[in-house]
């Protein structure tokens, strides 16, 4: 390093190739102890100093730059879609075992069909996650899939790649060079209680359990957001290997540990009773662990037994997994209270008498909704049976009516919002309430951050850390208030300066002109999307023609069906939401359609995109067809006029061929909007 901290770049490219491959083996080093073994023996920042180092390396010296870098784990651009890949070999299912009778009964099937007396098994844990298969060729990460049908899965390569816990290649120390692993994608529990605490704070909802959150992050198609989510893994299998002749199970995981696999703790014992004892002394410990379980995994250590058993069109005959109970306890209920959340939501929450339960002690417990309470027939002050299986939200699964003396109270869903006062309206057949009060104080960080948002209004700058400090320093208190702001508002907000301050004023003025239908979606009325707000601005051209319509001239509409007719009539039924809508008009937000704005020579033209542009981001390029009046669509039909093609397209392109749909690349694309002519 040099004095001022920047990296040596050699003149040399035979020492740049050098220094690189030296660098790639050392973070390599780190991330198996760090990321593996969860052993570090450097600082963060020493890490991120050697990663400093390789990226402006390969920078200075991009023909040296590999897939399995280090500094290659996140892509650029987002997935356009998932591609279908087929498995080395079939991911089975597992047949399940919930006492010690079932356990007996696998372990004769396989005496029986063995032929063996006494047979040793390997006991691990069965993560709660999301099953993937790992494809490595010549050492190097090739493609992570999902577990699909089980015979075939979604290429989610760019996503697995995110996740440091799996290497993009495999250590040099082992013999495995072409394998295909098996694995379980999981989000650590403090973790995931780290996450969903700071995702509450931004008034972002919570996911409800580790599994979902984990599963739902894998099939993101931004592997961005992938890459700060934090995801781990366990290896459990090698499915295929061209490299290595092993006799047990066992032999395999050490020889994946060998490779740089993150592989969990497992034992081998004699016998299903000896299994079964682990069994029961493990249930203690398992709520202990970091991650959620959903019971044991039990196989026999011989691989030879594993083709002599075989399987079934379901599962393997040589292993099975074991199902521990769901932990239940009794409490009281001590009261009932509602909770808004940032879509306006009300949901009730269950106020425990706090116990212990799965490891954690649990004080809350959600009843979903009023209906839920009213067929469990939920009262204050009940003794109820509280349910933490898998669920980092505890349920109530029934109460205890022999335990009532009398006392209890019935619970009344309240029809406004406990918040802000406003009515709070159940929409259709939807089971929830919710407060439609735009200004509601428990929604309004996540509407004036959904107000900015790029799909929006599109102000740059205006994040959810800084909202955090202009809401609860009471310097705005709605979406109104952002119109009014002034340098010196922003002077005191920290790490604020002046060219940073005079930026966001400059994006909020320029927000006054994004149109109706950025208005309308930015209002963020229930059901009413970026799409919908569109084809409500086709036949309407103010917002007042809209104040004044009513719910069934909205049914008139295409698209609009009767939930989102209600929704919107309720939206500008409700005083306060006309207050706000005032404040912004009298701020100079446009609130009319001017005519004749733009030509709109793509009007009833159906667009899809494929690939990634160079010029225009997806959305961007989308938003270009839409101010002409062109429509964009997700997926290729026989109704689609134009398939735009960028780099590396996916199965849309072949469809569109098939359907006879004009395809158009990029530049063909620009000059269309250039010139208003369709080609």
């Amino acid at each position: 390093m040099s004095d001022n901290n920047e990296p040596n770049i050699p003149e040399n490219k035979h020492d740049a190739e050098q220094r690189i491959q030296d660098l790639r083996k050392e973070i390599r080093y780190h991330d198996k102890k760090y990321f593996v073994e969860n052993q570090p023996v450097i600082s963060d920042a020493e890490y991120d100093e050697l990663v400093r180092e390789l990226k402006a390396l390969e920078e200075a010296y991009p023909e040296y730059i590999t897939e399995d870098s280090p500094t290659q784990r996140v892509g650029v651009g987002e997935i356009d879609e998932f591609q279908t890949v087929k498995h080395k070999s079939v991911m089975l299912s597992l047949d399940k075992a919930f006492d010690y009778e079932g356990l007996k009964d696998f372990d004769e099937r396989v005496r029986r069909n063995w032929k063996q007396t006494e047979i040793e098994y390997v006991v691990e844990t069965k993560i709660d996650g999301l099953g993937v298969a790992l494809l490595y060729e010549d050492k190097s990460l090739k493609r992570g899939a999902t577990r699909g049908d089980g015979a075939s899965g979604d290429d989610i390569t760019p996503n697995i790649r995110t996740i440091h816990a799996i290497p993009l290649k495999l250590s040099e120390e082992s013999i495995l060079r072409n394998a295909e692993f098996r694995g379980e994608i999981y989000m650590p529990r403090e973790a995931f209680d780290e996450m969903n605490a700071e995702r509450l704070k931004k008034g972002e909802e919570p996911f409800a359990n580790p599994r979902n959150a984990a599963a739902g992050t894998v099939r993101t198609k931004d592997p961005k957001i992938v890459a700060k989510r934090p995801l781990n893994i366990f290896i459990y299998s090698m499915s295929y290997h061209e490299e290595g002749d092993f006799s047990t199970h066992q032999e395999t995981i050490e020889e994946m540990k060998k490779a740089g696999l993150r592989v969990n703790k497992y034992v081998v014992k004699r016998g299903i009773e000896e299994v079964y004892e682990y069994l029961k002394e493990f249930e203690e410990q398992k709520d202990t662990l970091n991650y959620e379980i959903d019971g044991m995994v039990i196989k026999v250590n011989d691989l030879e037994a594993h083709k002599i058993l075989g399987h079934t069109t379901h599962h393997p005959r040589w292993a099975i997994a074991y199902k521990y109970p769901p932990t239940r306890k009794t409490t009281e209920i001590k009261d009932i209270r509602v909770s808004v959340g940032r879509t306006g939501k009300l949901t009730p929450i269950a106020i425990l008498k706090p116990i212990e339960l799965s490891g954690t002690t649990v004080g809350r417990a959600s009843l979903h909704n009023e209906d839920e309470v009213e067929r469990k027939d939920i009262r204050i002050g009940d003794v109820a049976l509280i349910q933490k299986a898998g669920e980092i939200i505890p349920q109530v699964v029934k109460v205890i009516k022999d335990k009532r003396d009398g006392n209890e109270e019935k619970f009344q869903m309240p029809h406004t919002c406990p918040v802000c006062g406003s009515k709070a309206r159940r929409f259709g057949d939807e089971v929830a309430r919710r407060c439609v009060n735009a200004q509601c104080p428990a929604q309004v960080k996540q509407r004036i951050e959904h107000w900015g948002d790029r799909g929006a209004m599109n102000i740059k700058g205006l994040g959810p850390k800084l909202l955090d400090r202009l809401v609860d320093n009471g310097v705005v208190k709605n979406i109104a208030d952002i119109y009014k702001l002034s340098e010196s508002d922003l002077a005191d907000i920290e790490r604020m300066g002046h060219k940073s301050a005079q930026n966001l004023l400059k994006e909020i003025e320029q927000s006054k002109e994004r149109g109706l239908s950025k208005v309308l979606y930015g209002l963020g009325i229930t059901y009413v999307g970026d799409h919908i707000a569109r084809v409500i601005t086709e036949h309407y051209d103010s917002i007042d023609s809209l104040i004044e319509t009513s719910k069934s001239d909205l049914e008139e509409i295409d698209e609009i069906g009767p939930k989102i007719a209600e929704s919107v009539e309720l939206f500008f039924t409700e005083e306060k939401n006309r207050d706000l809508i005032e404040e912004l008009r009298s701020n100079g937000v446009q609130m009319e359609i001017e005519s004749g704005k733009k030509e709109q020579f793509l009007q009833g033209k159906k667009f899809v995109f494929t690939g990634a542009l160079e010029n225009y981001t997806r959305a961007e390029a989308s938003e270009k067809v839409r101010e002409l009046g062109g429509r964009v669509t997700s997926s290729v039909s026989g109704e689609t006029d134009y398939l735009v093609v960028g780099e590396n397209p996916g199965s849309k392109f072949e469809m569109a061929k098939r359907e006879g749909t004009t395809i158009l690349d990029e530049k063909t694309f620009l000059v269309m909007l250039k010139t208003h002519t369709l080609p």
